[in-house]
């Protein structure tokens, strides 16, 4: 995408990184970092019943392990932006990795739930600088023109992983049980941790960025600051808050009892309406990615889009008079999921071109922190009103409809704002190529 926000695309700028197999395998590296990183992170939506008969917790506990990862996620994307700008991909990256296996392999050999909650929250904490990271690899190593595209084939990797946490550790706790499981799956971390240190870099020879001039606390001020002045970065923020968590909290925690203790499905029939919602998402993602990379102005439709479908399938699901809603409906319902997760990444696409490449890990964290800010607070809702309904979903499931209307008017507020900006950077750039001698 060019900085310019045009709406077609355009040449690589000068400066441009070159892509090329070089920049794919060293970018497959770090997608297979987030990869693992998700498939950690959505293990608990296969194993929420199991999990509260281990640690003997109601639905309130049972949602702290989420809500405590989702906080700790959340609470460490600035602070990991800055990171990723200051000390460069691979170390952040490689230090991710380090942290969700020890918490994965803490929540595998766990008994108490505070140990549990403990290994979650590391886990969490390594989730969190994954992600960002990729993005600021595909920042470094493409052409910004493909920065939609290479965002989306990011978060389709990511939906892989919750597809394998879905069908493959499923069925390895059912077989295996809950300690060789998790442990097993925890082989994985190793693995992309050795690829990081060995094969990582973390831009082509030659594309070095410029050092920033000072660091501290007042350099952590600057940019925060100014990557919250720009309101694409703002923007960003509520596109990805409102699109991703109405997903987010089915996949990764009440999914799998929604289905099976409010609509009376089996276990094995609720693992494949979620995997419906994960194969939706990737074959959504990157007709996505090339539709926004080839028309900007798309960007606010889709995601408007997005939410009002979501808003319209859980509505419906909901109100569905009788005690289950029909099969046909609960499809639908996890076909349109799996468009928000990819609408979510949107929000990125309005944060990139508004801020030069030594803020793009800030403005970022930003972004990022918008989904999982409302994913955790749809969890704790839910969690509160189940136990407060006697598990009445109908009710509970309501939050949702709150925190899309919250992100919806902020949308409409900033999205003038934003047309405005993206509109003065086109005319300022074509001033300044005017009066660039040849």
């Amino acid at each position: 995408m060019s900085a310019s926000g045009a709406a077609k695309p355009v040449a690589a700028l000068p400066g441009d990184p070159p892509g090329g197999r070089r920049a794919i395998a060293v970018w497959s590296i770090g997608v297979a970092v987030y990869f693992v990183a998700v498939t950690f992170r959505t293990s608990l939506g296969v194993a929420g019943l199991d999990a509260a008969d281990r640690f003997d917790v109601n639905a309130s506990a049972l949602s702290t392990f989420s809500i405590l990862q989702l906080l700790v996620y959340a609470g460490m994307q600035i602070p990991v932006g800055l990171l990723i700008d200051r000390l460069g991909t691979k170390r952040v990256l490689a230090t991710g990795a380090l942290l969700f296996t020890v918490g994965q392999l803490g929540f595998a050999l766990s008994t108490s739930f505070t140990l549990a909650l403990v290994s979650r929250a590391l886990l969490g904490c390594g989730d969190a600088m994954t992600f960002i990271s990729v993005l600021r690899l595909g920042t470094r190593w493409f052409p910004a023109r493909r920065g939609p595209m290479i965002a989306q084939l990011a978060g389709l990797v990511g939906m892989a992983g919750n597809l394998i946490s879905t069908l493959v550790l499923a069925r390895l706790l059912h077989d295996l049980g809950w300690t060789a499981a998790f442990a097993g799956s925890a082989l994985c971390g190793v693995v992309v941790l050795v690829l990081v240190l060995l094969f990582l870099r973390d831009h082509p020879e030659g594309q070095e960025p410029q050092p920033a001039a000072h660091h501290g606390a007042a350099f952590v001020r600057r940019q925060i600051a100014a990557s919250w002045q720009e309101p694409g970065t703002r923007l960003g923020l509520w596109v990805h808050f409102t699109t991703q968590f109405s997903a987010m909290f089915f996949l990764l925690l009440w999914g799998l009892p929604f289905l099976v203790e409010a609509q009376g499905l089996s276990h094995a029939t609720a693992g494949l309406l979620l995997t419906v919602v994960v194969l939706s998402s990737m074959v959504v993602g990157p007709v996505f990615g090339h539709v926004i990379a080839r028309h900007q102005e798309a960007r606010a439709p889709i995601a408007l889009g997005s939410v009002a479908a979501s808003a319209c399938a859980w509505a419906l699901t909901l109100a569905w008079p009788g005690a289950h809603a029909p099969m046909w409906l609960l499809v639908v319902l996890c076909i349109v999921l799996g468009g928000c997760g990819p609408a979510s990444m949107i929000g990125f696409d309005f944060s990139r071109p508004a801020n030069p490449p030594e803020r793009q890990g800030t403005a970022s964290g930003i972004v990022n922190m918008g989904g999982f800010t409302a994913s955790m607070t749809t969890l704790l809702a839910v969690g509160v009103l189940l136990d407060l309904t006697d598990d009445n979903y109908r009710l509970a499931f309501c939050a949702l409809f709150v925190l899309q209307a919250v992100g919806l008017v902020q949308i409409l507020r900033l999205r003038p704002k934003v047309i405005r900006r993206e509109r003065e950077r086109l005319v300022a750039s074509r001033v300044e190529t005017v009066h660039v001698p040849a």
